[in-house]
């Protein structure tokens, strides 16, 4: 998710002018975000999804306290809740998540890959996705956000996965083994899987935003698409097998905590309430 927002904040939100291209604050966020997405990418090789993914949302609530600071955006009571909940619910997943990766080398994960039980989950997907794009969104894709939500949210369920995936391969193309060979035709699969991915729901981001607000569409958008990374990944691999029920329960806690706090900040940012409305006496007339 936060390889597409880079990507539209670039190539996206520029067209209309070249003038950017000389504004030195522009190149200075442009290369932040892109040191960020080298992090985000090395973190998906060094740790496991569930916790990566989720703690994605941190973005959401840090900038909307530089927002409120930097470009003076108004953070009302519910945003500043929000972002409070999100830290909370990131500090609770970070306690519970767990504390060493399944799969390590190129050979587990083509074992992972050729699984039966991702085969299958993978037939599911495709066959959903098919119903969903030719079948679904013509007719109720611009008046059912979730369509276009469940859209992009199952293919993100081959982007995270193949991002690590790319992650893996690469560490076997520079040795001078007979693998090498092998993880450099996988990590161009996965690469070809990702780009496939990231166009089309390029498309279909855009599509929701013309027809949806774009707080609502971004806060259940993340929801949904946390929720199917974390279910591809935990099938892929089975990064769920170590944990416990109680840190089952408590990353599920977790989850569920950041999901309000970024729900809190982006469908509540327009709303008009601070501390000062409960002081003020209940004025009644006959």
């Amino acid at each position: 998710m936060q390889l597409l927002i880079f990507l539209i904040y670039v190539l996206i939100l520029p067209l209309p002018g070249t003038s950017y291209l000389t504004d030195i604050v522009w190149w200075s966020g442009t290369i932040a975000m892109a040191l960020g997405q080298i992090g985000n990418f090395l973190a998906y090789t060094a740790v496991p999804t569930v916790l990566v993914t989720p703690l994605g949302a941190l973005g959401v609530p840090f900038g909307s306290i530089l927002a409120s600071y930097l470009l003076k955006e108004k953070l009302n009571i519910l945003g500043k809740l929000g972002c409070l909940l999100s830290c909370a619910g990131s500090v609770v997943l970070i306690i519970h998540s767990p504390k060493s990766e399944s799969v390590t080398t190129q050979a587990e994960l083509e074992e992972k890959l050729t699984n039966p039980v991702f085969v299958g989950y993978l037939c599911v997907v495709l066959l959903m996705l098919l119903l969903l794009i030719f079948w679904i969104a013509p007719a109720h894709g611009p008046t059912n956000i979730m369509v276009y939500i469940s859209i992009c949210s199952l293919l993100g369920s081959f982007t995270v996965p193949s991002t690590k995936g790319i992650g893996l391969a690469a560490q076997d193309i520079f040795h001078n083994n007979p693998s090498s060979q092998r993880a450099l035709y996988l990590c161009l699969v996965l690469l070809a899987v990702l780009g496939c991915s990231i166009i089309i729901q390029f498309r279909y981001i855009n599509k929701a935003l013309e027809c949806f607000d774009s707080s609502v569409f971004g806060a259940i958008y993340y929801v949904v698409f946390t929720t199917l990374v974390l279910l591809a990944s935990a099938i892929l691999f089975r990064e769920w097998s170590n944990v416990g029920v109680v840190d089952f329960l408590g990353m599920a806690c977790g989850f569920t905590t950041v999901s309000i706090g970024i729900v809190l900040i982006q469908v509540f940012k327009e709303f008009n309430f601070n501390i000062g409305d409960l002081n003020k006496p209940n004025m009644k007339t006959d």
